[in-house]
């Protein structure tokens, strides 16, 4: 499997109890799909994606609380701790017309209404319901963590077009300028 071309589902957040289970953040919009006995997920070990088959789940608080093929003690499962857990591309769900999986906005060119180009997404980040589009300035004096911070929200973005890799947004007065990082 190659990792970069695998899907973020959930990253390990801490150990739980002394058996070796974890509980993870999720990632993805259907965890009881992605995270069921006999599934496996990837982690980066060693540089290298590793199969990690799950051999027992239970949901509390919203999360996963998992069993890991191999994880059977506090000690392997704390060196879990923040591992990203990925699947391949082709496992993941076939969505309706016109939704769309985060990672599909990487990339995408974001233009205001009035056709200005604010620049291009290189991340979607937060929690679901909260989420923004970290969005590189286009033009030459751009610096890394100067990225704009865009809601993610209906009345900021107008039209998203996943394929054609474009998102129209309409920012109250000033929202670009107040969410530049940096």
């Amino acid at each position: 499997m190659v990792w970069a071309e695998m899907i973020v589902v959930g990253r390990v957040a801490r150990s739980h109890g002394n058996k070796g289970e974890v509980i993870i953040n999720l990632e993805t919009d259907f965890p009881e799909l992605r995270f069921q006995n006999g599934k496996i997920l990837y982690g980066l070990v060693d540089g290298e994606a590793k199969p990690f088959l799950i051999e027992g789940v239970r949901f509390h608080g919203g999360r996963p609380v998992v069993g890991l093929e191999g994880i059977d003690s506090m000690n392997a499962a704390e060196a879990m701790a923040t591992v990203e857990l990925r699947v391949p591309e082709a496992e993941l769900v076939t969505l309706p017309q016109d939704t769309y999986y985060r990672y599909q906005l990487v990339g995408s060119v974001v233009e205001t209404i009035s056709g200005t180009v604010v620049g291009t997404v290189t991340a979607v980040e937060g929690a679901i319901g909260a989420q923004r589009l970290l969005v590189r300035p286009s033009g030459d004096s751009f610096e890394i963590g100067n990225e704009i911070e865009v809601p993610l929200a209906e009345p900021i973005c107008v039209h998203i077009d996943a394929v054609e890799k474009r998102i129209l947004v309409d920012p109250p007065d000033g929202l670009l300028e107040l969410n530049e990082r940096g």
